[in-house]
């Protein structure tokens, strides 16, 4: 991943060298789990942990021998340990290694993109309730519908954001797992009993039925669940994006002094932090459609999903942390304008309330077709220049149904509104 988009936390789990001290975490789990049934002399364990180490730029003169970056550090391990070395890598095949390394890697990529979930969640939740009753129109298909609140619109990423922390829990579950079960996975040096402990020293489940690999559903999954969340990120993005337009204009990215909006129109301000969170998705998308392409491999090992997890698992973790931590950030400084809400809410007038009137006359017994056709006929008039609310009071076949008093709560914003602290309490903000 290029440094534009990593972020401290995922490097702190992705490096080279982090990726290497975690492969050798493993190793030095699987000869105490080795040394424990007796298959290696003991104390082991403890010279390796004592003696051994790696160097990155070792590993790459070895690597162009073996042409085989594990065993360039098996090796490079080895040589360090003395004679204990020779008990390093026993009795396993790489991806036992590579697999369970794998498997710590990503739980704790999870774990991270959790604790940013949760900081977003978090700053979602304070403009909410900042927000909860400043109205604003409600649109659909980019034109204008019925009142909302800008409250009521985070509920809904709040709520979508709390399903996105549930899947990442339930994808952190089911990756969790390592192997130790040799070449095609049937134990054929160490045993069942080797498995097992190398994987409670590490705090993972043994895969109950790996071949040379953890079969690949289980990550395939975990991205899926990683571009989904990539794609919520997205639709807060556009939403933002759009509400920043200049003919609406109703919130704004913090723009600093000095900031460059166009390298040709000074007066420019650009939504480009949204902008750069939406272009980011896509890649999350494409890279989880690559790992599904590699859970199909010939019989139990072949090498067609290496290449590519080297890239789409440290990209995609580094993609998606990045861009909960950006859009936290748009929020954090987010520009809200409600005089602007309230005046785009009121560019159509009364119209918004249709539903209202049409709803009353039905209630009062009116056909809902005929209903319709009368609020849309004093709807049109308004389209024509008339004032709406005036249309429909002066309607006599509204001014027969209803009431002055039914008719004012058909135009009440508060009385349409009424419910949005329920919305909010649903969403677990309020």
């Amino acid at each position: 991943m290029i440094e534009r988009y990593q972020t401290a936390e995922m490097a702190a789990i992705w490096s080279p060298e982090a990726k290497t001290r975690t492969w050798f975490d493993v190793e030095l789990a699987i000869c105490r789990a080795n040394e424990a049934s007796g298959r290696i002399p003991a104390g082991t364990s403890d010279a390796i942990a004592a003696k051994s180490s790696f160097d990155l730029e070792r590993m790459a003169e070895l690597e162009k021998e073996t042409r085989h970056d594990l065993m360039a550090f098996v090796r490079n391990m080895a040589e360090t340990a003395g004679d204990a070395g020779k008990y390093i890598h026993y009795g396993v095949t790489s991806y036992d290694v590579i697999d369970t390394a794998l498997a710590l890697m990503l739980r704790k990529s999870v774990d991270q993109l959790l604790a940013s979930c949760v900081a977003l969640r978090s700053e979602v939740a304070r403009l909410a309730k900042e927000h909860a009753h400043t109205p604003m129109i409600g649109r659909t298909h980019g034109i204008h519908a019925e009142p909302i609140t800008f409250g009521f619109k985070l509920a809904g990423w709040h709520a979508e954001l709390l399903r996105t922390e549930k899947r990442l829990n339930g994808a952190r579950e089911e990756i969790s797992v390592g192997k130790v079960s040799g070449p095609v996975g049937v134990h054929g040096v160490g045993g069942p009993d080797v498995e097992a402990e190398t994987c409670r020293l590490l705090a993972l489940e043994p895969d109950p039925a790996s071949t040379q690999i953890v079969s690949r559903d289980r990550h395939a999954n975990l991205l899926n669940v990683v571009a989904v969340l990539g794609a919520s990120l997205e639709r807060f993005a556009t939403e933002l994006r759009n509400l920043q337009r200049t003919e609406i204009l109703e919130v704004q990215e913090a723009f600093g002094s000095g900031q460059t909006g166009s390298s040709a129109m000074p007066h420019k301000r650009n939504p480009w932090n949204s902008e750069t969170v939406c272009g980011l998705a896509r890649i999350l998308r494409a890279n989880a459609h690559a790992m599904m392409e590699s859970v199909a491999t010939w019989h139990e090992r072949d090498l067609t999903n290496s290449s590519l997890e080297r890239i789409v698992f440290p990209d995609s973790f580094h993609l998606a942390d990045f861009m909960l931590q950006r859009l936290t950030a748009i929020l954090s400084g987010l520009q809200v304008f409600p005089e602007r809400m309230a005046e785009n809410l009121r560019k159509m007038g009364d119209l918004v309330f249709s539903e209202h009137v049409m709803v009353a006359l039905v209630s009062k017994g009116m056909a809902r077709e005929d209903a319709y056709k009368v609020a849309q006929r004093n709807a049109s008039r308004a389209w024509s220049g008339e004032d709406f609310k005036a249309s429909v009071e002066a309607d006599p076949d509204v001014a027969s149904r209803l009431s002055a008093e039914e008719i004012a709560e058909c135009f009440s914003l508060e009385h349409h509104l009424r419910f949005v602290d329920h919305t909010l309490r649903s969403a677990g903000i309020l």
